[in-house]
């Protein structure tokens, strides 16, 4: 069963790949349907050409051997005749005329006794008889007219013929008067048997025509095939190169200008992978530097925050042990080394998840109890506003939960003012958490920047004791649970952030591990 689909499976590819092909902005159907036009144009005016110059040639041949022996046959036959012959005598002449090599029919006119007009006819036409309505009235006013005796022209009368098509059959008319007198001889000669082989010889012209047409329609696809694999198989290494693989290169073969192409993508494939990796390079050497730098400060910071810790004790507590003329530079190194200890914790965090390292530790959380320790373990109580029910559970992680939500909240309280309103609600399989502050909201220009690291609005805002990493670390936080932060402005006024997160993270440590496997089997 596996075979038989597998072998539908590959037809319908292959299917597909036919028609994606020849489809109507294809070059490959351009290229035939040219190289066809081409050859169909050729053809067709060669046949054309041919036919003509044949058909020429035939009926002419036809047509001059039938003149010559009517001619003959009218010195012979008619010639002979008495100045006034009967109806029996031109009939018996125009017969034996007739009888000749052509095979025409005759019809002879003379002046008989008594001044009257007497005809005869050889009886022998296609028609049911040839009589004097058959001939066309400019052939008859043509052969009757006299002619002036010149140097250039000896006889007073003249041959004269015509082509004609009674019931879709061509006739040869002719017609001659005796010279020195005597009877007016017609000729009526059917070209049927020249038209037959004029239309044996266009049936043959067309099927040479077709013929050539479906041959030029073959040489059309051979030249497509060897002009466009080259092109088709640069498609599929730049599209390799797109998905990262910058090992991708193109076989050469030739000197032509496809072959060049080729060069040309292989050198700046080449290029490109050198830049990336050392693009990479330093940006590894870069990311190292932080993760170094930010856990050898973590050993000094760890002895200078105890300190700190000792004299902001000795503060509160209004012993008099700590001079009052240097009170307030002690608690400026109080909250810068508390504002460096975080500086170097978010730095770390940031390198974790450039470096890929982050990982998620999911329990079962309810939303509402979340977000109140996060207030109540900052002291926040009186500037958020909760609206949100108990017994809305997620599997997630609580501590990168607490990161989100304190950043967020954070950011509202410094930047919007209180009080924050934050707010849950169901959608779909996803839970949405909003932030709104009660501030003058995000200018638009600046909308599009709040997730970027170090990003300070300080031109629109007051300034802040912040990193500029916090809104950054908690989008990293929301992606690597499969959720999103959005920011915006409310029509209400104040700014929001809009966090969704799915019920349930555990897919992605699923595939997480099938990923990594995957990576160590390969």
């Amino acid at each position: 069963m596996s075979d038989r689909q597998g072998v539908f499976r590959g037809w319908s590819a292959a299917r597909r790949a036919g028609l994606s092909g020849l489809r109507f902005t294809s070059l490959r159907l351009r290229l035939v349907v040219v190289f066809g036009l081409v050859a169909l144009t050729a053809a067709v005016s060669a046949s054309g050409i041919a036919y003509w110059l044949n058909r020429e040639a035939v009926l002419t041949r036809a047509q001059d051997a039938a003149l010559d022996d009517f001619e003959r046959e009218m010195q012979r036959h008619a010639g002979t005749l008495p100045v006034h012959p009967t109806e029996q005598q031109l009939a018996y002449a125009a017969r034996q005329m007739g009888d000749g090599g052509q095979r025409f029919s005759v019809l002879l006119i003379a002046e008989g006794a008594n001044d009257r007009t007497v005809q005869g006819s050889s009886g022998k036409s296609a028609l049911d008889d040839f009589t004097l309505e058959d001939v066309p009235v400019s052939l008859r006013k043509a052969v009757a007219k006299e002619q002036e005796i010149t140097a250039n022209n000896k006889h007073e009368y003249h041959l004269y013929w015509q082509r004609v098509i009674v019931e879709d059959t061509p006739y040869l008319v002719g017609g001659a008067k005796v010279i020195g007198g005597g009877p007016t001889g017609y000729m009526l000669k059917s070209l049927e048997p020249e038209a037959k082989d004029l239309n044996s010889l266009a049936w043959s012209l067309g099927i040479a025509t077709g013929l050539a047409l479906i041959g030029s329609a073959l040489l059309a696809q051979a030249a497509a095939t060897t002009v466009l694999k080259p092109v088709q198989r640069l498609g599929v290494a730049a599209r390799r190169l797109g998905e990262g693989k910058l090992d991708t290169r193109l076989r050469v073969s030739g000197t032509d200008e496809l072959a060049d192409l080729s060069r040309t993508f292989n050198r700046a494939a080449e290029s490109l992978e050198k830049t990336v990796a050392d693009m990479s390079a330093r940006e590894e050497a870069s990311r190292r530097f932080v993760a170094d730098m930010s856990h050898e400060l973590r050993t000094p910071l760890t002895a200078i925050t105890a300190v700190t810790e000792v004299l902001e004790e000795e503060l509160d507590a209004e012993t008099g042990s700590v001079d009052p003329m240097i009170e307030p530079a002690v608690r400026l190194v109080v909250s810068e080394t508390r504002r460096l200890n975080n500086l170097v914790e978010n730095l770390m965090e940031v390198t974790r998840f450039d470096a890929g390292t982050a990982r998620l530790v999911l329990d079962d959380v309810d939303i509402a109890d979340q977000i109140t320790a996060c207030i109540d373990a900052r002291a926040w109580l009186d500037a958020v506003e909760l609206d949100a029910e108990r017994g809305r559970m997620a599997r997630l992680d609580p501590r990168r939960l607490d990161v989100i939500l304190a950043n967020l909240i954070g950011n509202a309280l410094k930047h919007g003012g209180s009080p924050v309103r934050v707010s849950v609600r169901d959608e779909s399989d996803a839970l949405v958490i909003e932030v709104q502050d009660n501030g003058p909201g995000i200018p638009e220009d600046v909308l599009p920047h709040v997730f970027d690291r170090f990003y300070k609005a300080s031109a629109s805002r007051p300034r802040s004791d912040g990193s500029g990493l916090g809104l950054s670390i908690a989008l990293e936080n929301a992606h690597i649970h499969g959720g999103d932060i959005s920011a915006a402005n409310s029509p209400k006024g104040g700014a929001v952030f809009t966090f969704r997160l799915p019920r349930d993270a555990s897919p992605l440590i699923a595939e997480e591990r099938s990923t990594g496997t995957e990576a160590s089997d390969e």
